[in-house]
């Protein structure tokens, strides 16, 4: 409503202004007249030299109108452009740059985001269940949710549960699925500390994806485990038969030292 009043006073102005400009070309066109008949007749030189006075007062006068005018005209104009034409062929340009000429959606995980920055990590998992409702096919709602229950409220078995949930909830992508599966089994792995369930999730992955880089990143990961299984599995027999070994060379030394003590007492 305000903005219409300073629309309305603006013309308002603008009207006047141009009414004052038009009488005084009006009145300088009678004087300029009045001059010229008096010079015709070559008579009345000091009513010519007045008139020539009023007209030169006239033409600055004239020339502030003019000024105030072209003031006056500029201004409503300048807000109408910045208020509402910049604005409108912004929008047009950006939309068609950007989404060509589609809405420009709202971030559904906004909401979410703040929350959780927040910490408001329960208000966060709820408003992400609502961007993933909104956007089945985006797999980031279910994975932050994840994300908050392992990290921020130490509910491991929450996230692995919500990963499943995700993973049963529809048919995905082969990465969007692929992902998921990998996620999974880092959980039962990492946090877990269930190796077996981890290599019975990506020896799935090598099964259901052949011939995918998912499926050479998922055998990668099971010859590193497997290396990593025999490694400590040496590790343990080398330590065993070390412990054995000086298990023995302690009892030799023990059997030793009674056969001394006896050879003494007998000599003396």
């Amino acid at each position: 409503m305000t903005k219409w009043i300073i629309y309305g006073v603006l013309a308002v102005l603008v009207a006047g202004s141009w009414m004052m400009y038009s009488e005084t070309g009006k009145e300088m066109s009678k004087v300029e007249a009045q001059i010229s008949q008096l010079e015709e007749t070559g008579t009345d030189e000091e009513q010519i030299a007045k008139l020539k006075s009023a007209l030169q007062s006239m033409e600055g006068e004239k020339t502030f109108n003019g000024i105030l005018l072209t003031f006056l005209s500029a201004g409503p104009i300048g807000i109408f452009m910045a208020v509402h034409l910049l604005p409108f062929f912004a929008q047009r340009v950006t939309h068609a740059v950007y989404d060509s000429g589609e809405k420009v959606e709202k971030d559904v995980m906004h909401d979410a985001r703040s929350l959780m920055a927040q910490g408001e990590y329960e208000g966060a998992i709820a408003a992400f269940k609502l961007a993933a409702a909104a956007d089945p096919l985006n797999r980031l709602p279910w994975l932050e949710i994840a994300k908050i229950q392992k990290n921020n409220l130490c509910d491991a078995a929450a996230a692995i549960l919500t990963i499943r949930h995700a993973l049963e909830s529809q048919e995905w992508e082969l990465n969007d699925a692929a992902y998921f599966l990998f996620r999974l089994a880092e959980l039962y792995d990492e946090v877990d500390g269930d190796r077996a369930t981890a290599v019975s999730i990506l020896n799935q992955v090598v099964e259901q994806f052949p011939g995918t880089r998912h499926s050479a990143n998922a055998s990668h990961k099971l010859r590193e485990w497997a290396a990593a299984g025999e490694a400590a599995a040496a590790g343990g027999d080398a330590g065993s038969s070390a412990r054995l070994a000086q298990t023995t060379a302690d009892e030799e030394a023990e059997y030793f030292a009674r056969i001394q003590r006896g050879s003494d007492e007998r000599n003396s």
